[in-house]
């Protein structure tokens, strides 16, 4: 039985991934009581008072929302709410088991931004975070940019930001093996949506040298003409030669490649055209732009994909869960660059340098001790940068962990 199905019928008997699980008893009048009326009142006025306690005396300081439209469900697409919500189910199972933050998924039925965005921001002081996913673009764009304007917790839209922090780290880890130096580096990515733009934006706050965006319609340039709003801002900052061309072009001597796009886009003969010692990251799926195989035999000297059966798995699962739990226990207002980058590093870091090697650039995911050294990161970032609430917090922070 291949996986497809064994995961069908694991789905059958499973009846779902999550669960509400109270953390009361209510065997007697005096237990009812106090979980609910008329004892439950009180903690009510407490928070009119002050709004707040909603995060002491409930469990939104550990709630997040895990919310989609099911416009663009893994490499499925427009696939609707209902379809989406596995993929949802999964998400907060990975939330629980990685870093113990509590998720609730919620598909909302309207492809119309605003009413996405009204809907969220009328739920959000239910919760103390919310992740966005699988979101189309250039929607899931101004999605995000109208919520962290509207709302006071943390919105995370992790297709982009999740996938450009351990891209990040996992290139930190490639370039020290490659002895490159990322201020030098020439990145080519390809696949210019929600991913592929904030992969860029991340890289650029990292300091690379240079970044060639690359879309269905070839390189993307400073005062061309482009469909998606969102190419207009890249474009200033990227392709500082303003070079043209095709995929072929803009791999001619680069350093690095990423993709975030379609299978086999990749020949041999790109990677061979590229800089000493390329770095390819390929990391569609569940078929990447060229197979770790070919780009090997080409001569990269460093790979690594989306899939699990390959070495250099480049996995968000290292990321959210920690981003998360660090933004929540400080009380963050929002998640910032400075927060970001403090994950890349926080997972870069997680490496044992006596271990990193072309083959191991990256953590293992199921090693509990990421999510935590990547909170840790993420919180201290969070009280630097102004942006925490709690900033006390931190000296305790072991405490989220027990």
């Amino acid at each position: 039985m291949d996986i497809m199905e064994s995961a069908l019928n694991k789905h059958k008997e499973w009846k779902g991934k999550i669960e509400i699980v109270s953390r009361t008893s209510v065997n007697n009048r005096d237990e009812l009581s106090h979980a609910y009326t008329p004892g439950v009142a009180r903690p009510c006025l407490e928070i009119e008072k002050n709004p707040e306690l909603s995060y002491e005396l409930t469990r939104r300081h550990n709630l997040v929302a895990v919310i989609t439209d099911g416009t663009a469900v893994l490499g499925l697409g427009d696939i609707g709410p209902e379809a989406s919500m596995p993929v949802m189910e999964g998400k907060c199972a990975l939330f629980k088991e990685f870093a113990d933050v509590d998720a609730f998924p919620i598909c909302i039925d309207s492809k119309n931004t605003d009413e996405i965005v009204t809907t969220i921001e009328l739920i959000s002081k239910s919760f103390g975070g919310i992740n966005l996913e699988d979101i189309s673009a250039p929607r899931c764009f101004e999605i995000e940019r109208q919520l962290k304007e509207k709302v006071d917790i943390p919105v995370f839209h992790d297709d982009q930001h999740g996938t450009a922090i351990v891209a990040s780290a996992a290139m930190l880890n490639a370039a020290k093996v490659a002895g490159k130096k990322i201020h030098d580096m020439t990145l080519v990515i390809n696949g210019a949506g929600a991913a592929g733009i904030a992969i860029a934006k991340q890289f650029i706050t990292l300091g690379i040298g240079n970044i060639i965006m690359v879309d269905i319609k070839g390189i993307i340039c400073d005062g061309d003409e482009f469909d998606n709003p969102s190419h207009y801002e890249i474009a200033k900052v990227t392709n500082k030669n303003k070079i043209k061309g095709g995929l072929a072009e803009a791999m001619k001597n680069a350093d690095a490649f990423i993709g975030v796009s379609k299978p086999g886009l990749v020949s041999e003969e790109m990677v061979k055209s590229m800089a000493d010692k390329p770095i390819i990251f390929a990391m569609a799926n569940p078929t990447p732009e060229i197979m770790p195989e070919a780009a090997k035999s080409a001569g990269a000297f460093v790979v690594g994909t989306g899939r699990s059966d390959y070495p250099n798995q480049i996995n968000n699962v290292v990321a959210f869960p920690g981003v998360f739990k660090g933004a929540l226990a400080v009380r963050a207002k929002d998640i910032n660059e400075e927060m970001k980058l403090a994950a890349a590093y926080a997972i870069a870091d997680s490496v044992d340098e006596s271990k990193l090697n072309a083959d191991n650039i990256l953590p293992d995911p199921f090693d509990r001790n990421i999510p935590k050294a990547v909170a840790k990161a993420v919180a201290e970032a969070a009280i630097k940068s102004g942006t925490a609430r709690k900033k006390e917090c931190f000296l305790n922070f072991t405490v989220y962990f027990i």
